[in-house]
């Protein structure tokens, strides 16, 4: 007689393995439906971030705005004589205003930068005073360049022009000498202004004339974030110094020194008008000055909050899903090694444990910051997710392993938001050591099913 199989009575273990993927199975399918509040956390993150830029900028109108320095321009009116013809073929000569304006040869700057903190409510912003010491000379050889005759120019009615962000930060009533002659600078709104907030002052230069003419001027300013100039010297140098231990240096030039300590910073810029993008002097109103290259040419230094809270919490809020689902295998192995049961219910209360946490993280943050919302937040989570491992297993040596389990992951996460250029290595690395681990202890299950019995 042909041997016959006769299916044997399925052992626990054939019931249990039958039921893995199943378990494997709904894991899966909540830990995708996590997503769904994780994503609400990250939500309610930009959200607080919003308010945060929003109470930012409610203090920045009040204190005063970015400031973007931009240097004197000289601005020379000049007689012209322009020829017509009428229809009787009569041709008349008439007298015509126009104007030159020339940037200066030499810039030279120095700010001292004394920032503070304001608060409003639980939100900050940075905010500064600054003394700024502006000094340089127009060449004379820019009216020898651009051919035209000193003596038809207004020597009279020369305008000196420099531009300003925001008025409000002015603390003093500026005062320019202008070829060692002294002259009070006034807001000036002509439509022939290069800058839209200008400070102008008009000048009778009759007895310089042509001659090389030096500026120099100081000005008691504050504003709020960032401190910025704009590269119009054809040599220009500026010197940045403050009480800040947090310096972000801006725009499309970097300082040629820079020192950083954890009290104050210091920097320099040094640049020629060879990456300036604006001519040296020209006549009419020049189509190089747009928004575009103003950008090109500003730089400067942002103040930046010594943390950022709100990034750092974001960053954590990012990595949920996989805290999530490393925690749910974690539990699941401990459920196989164990040969114990856990409800599909209980995984689905401990998801939820582990996104309420980025509401306490959210919360304790704006409070007491990160550092310290960081350790209450994994804490509590801990402590709250272990015991009610170890009431429902009955098993005190799992839940403690589960904790240790859980202050890894939280560890690692901490260590991963505090590095930058670094963060990528060691997650990687983090992430190679932790499904080794999951190898490793899957070996140690029996998969296999046993085969019928043959007889």
């Amino acid at each position: 007689m042909d041997a016959l199989q006769i299916p044997q009575q399925k052992s626990a273990f054939s019931q249990l393995l039958d039921s893995v993927g199943a378990k494997l199975f709904l894991i899966g399918v909540l830990t995708l439906l996590l997503l769904i509040p994780s994503s609400w956390i990250q939500m309610l993150v930009s959200e607080r971030e919003t308010r945060q830029d929003e109470a930012t900028g409610e203090i920045a109108e009040k204190w005063s705005r970015t400031q973007l320095i931009e240097s004197p321009v000289m601005q020379l009116p000049y007689k012209t004589m322009v020829k017509t013809i009428d229809a009787n073929a009569k041709i008349t000569y008439k007298e015509q205003l126009s104007t030159i304006y020339v940037l200066p040869e030499d810039l030279k700057i120095n700010s001292q930068v004394n920032p503070e903190i304001l608060h409003r409510g639980i939100f900050d912003a940075v905010v500064y005073n600054t003394t700024l010491k502006i000094s340089g000379k127009f060449s004379e050889l820019e009216l020898k360049k651009s051919g035209i005759n000193p003596e038809m120019i207004l020597w009279d009615k020369v305008k000196v022009v420099a531009g300003l962000s925001d008025f409000k930060g002015l603390k003093n009533n500026p005062s320019i000498k202008l070829a060692n002659l002294q002259y009070t600078a006034e807001p000036d709104f002509a439509t022939e202004n290069l800058f839209d907030n200008s400070l102008a002052v008009q000048a009778n230069l009759s007895t310089t004339k042509s001659s090389a003419i030096t500026f120099n001027y100081d000005i008691n300013l504050r504003g709020s974030g960032e401190l910025n100039f704009l590269h119009l010297g054809k040599s220009t140098s500026v010197d940045v110094a403050g009480n800040w231990e947090n310096p972000s240096f801006t725009g499309n030039y970097l300082p040629e020194k820079r020192n950083i300590t954890q009290k104050q910073f210091t920097s320099n810029w040094k640049m020629s008008n060879f990456n300036r993008p604006f001519p040296q002097q020209w006549e009419g109103k020049s189509n190089a000055f747009t928004p575009k290259n103003i950008e090109k040419a500003t730089f400067g230094v942002k103040f930046l909050l010594p943390v950022d809270q709100y990034q750092k919490t974001m960053r954590s809020a990012k990595y949920s899903i996989l805290i999530i689902l490393l925690s749910f295998i974690s539990l699941f192995f401990i459920e196989l090694l164990n040969k114990i049961k856990v409800n599909l219910l209980q995984y689905v209360l401990i998801g939820a444990a582990m996104i309420i946490y980025y509401t306490l993280l959210l919360s304790f943050t704006e409070q007491i910051g990160f550092t310290f919302a960081y350790l209450i937040a994994s804490i509590a989570t801990i402590i709250l997710v272990s015991s009610f491992i170890g009431a429902f297993l009955r098993n005190k040596k799992a839940a403690l392993v589960f904790a240790a389990i859980l202050s890894i992951f939280y560890g690692f996460i901490y260590v991963i938001i505090q590095l930058q250029d670094m963060a990528l290595l060691f997650g990687s690395i983090g992430l190679f050591i932790t499904v080794a681990c999951l190898m490793y202890f899957s070996v140690k299950i029996n998969w296999n099913k046993p085969e019928p019995t043959q007889i």
